[in-house]
């Protein structure tokens, strides 16, 4: 009796035990206040593969920044000409109209070139294209005829005398799809996104405000418009032309970048200048 009693004992310790077991395994009814009980859920990785889900999406895609265009950078703002020097350059004077016959001397044609340059240029049938700084009118001329009766031409300059000349060709030419425009230096020549093409031929080193003309000009320029300068190159020294009448490659560089342009072609087929094309 007395082992038969030990066994009977055992037994119901073991009962309880499991009963033990039994309720730590299955939750009991959540109380009134307490939170209601939540299954397991599988870990997130796991459960990715089993679903076959791809790849997460970087953040920058859902909030839209993938997809916005770069922002360009700032226009820089440089500092204007002071006491006659700009950017390491002194400035040049503007030849006077007094000197207008230099402009249309025999054989400029054979050094100038000009319908290459127009060809560098990309001047083209129907455009409109500005001659910034025209003079009495050599390349006008020149400008007014590629461009035909479907282009026209703004011949800007900022001497009254030598518009009047300009106008004098003009009438003999008979050229009547091109426009004279007196510049002033502090104001606009040209309206906006008016132009496909500015040409500056041996006028940009004697501009009196380089930085602000420049800053008009960009705003004058049509989608995809451009502006060209021709320059008398200052490393040649075979080139006899006044020092302040020329520039060097690493000057145009500069000046360029220090009003938000960049070039878009050099070209060094003319006997003493160079082509350089600009794009803001």
């Amino acid at each position: 009796m007395k082992r038969a009693g030990a066994s009977l004992a055992l037994a119901l310790v073991a009962s309880a035990a499991c009963a033990a077991c039994s309720r730590s395994a299955v939750p009991s009814a959540p109380q009134a206040d307490a939170a209601p009980w939540i299954p397991p859920v599988a870990p997130r990785a796991e459960a990715d593969a089993e679903a076959g889900s791809p790849e997460p999406i970087p953040p920058a895609a859902l909030s839209g920044d993938a997809c916005a265009p770069p922002t360009p950078p700032p226009t820089p703002t440089p500092t204007p000409p002071s006491n006659g020097v700009y950017l390491g350059r002194k400035l040049a004077r503007p030849m006077s109209h007094l000197g207008a016959a230099w402009l249309d001397r025999a054989g400029r044609d054979a050094v100038q070139r000009p319908e290459h340059v127009l060809d560098v240029a990309g001047a083209r049938a129907g455009a409109r294209v500005c001659d910034f700084g025209a003079g009495s009118g050599y390349f006008t001329v020149h400008l007014a005829r590629r461009v035909g009766p479907t282009g026209r031409v703004f011949a800007v300059d900022v001497q009254p005398e030598m518009l009047a000349l300009l106008e004098q060709k003009l009438t003999r030419e008979r050229l009547l799809n091109v426009t004279p425009v007196l510049a002033n230096p502090s104001e606009p020549s040209l309206p906006a996104a008016s132009v496909d093409l500015v040409l500056m031929v041996d006028v940009y080193h004697e501009l009196e405000r380089p930085d602000l003309t420049m800053a008009q000009l960009r705003a004058a320029l049509a989608p995809g418009g451009r502006v060209v300068w021709v320059e008398y190159r200052a490393e040649d020294p075979n080139v006899s032309i006044k020092p302040d009448h020329k520039m060097s490659l690493v000057q145009i560089r500069r000046e360029a970048a220090a009003v938000g342009y960049r070039i878009t072609q050099v070209d060094e087929s003319l006997p003493q200048q160079r082509i350089v094309v600009l794009a803001p």
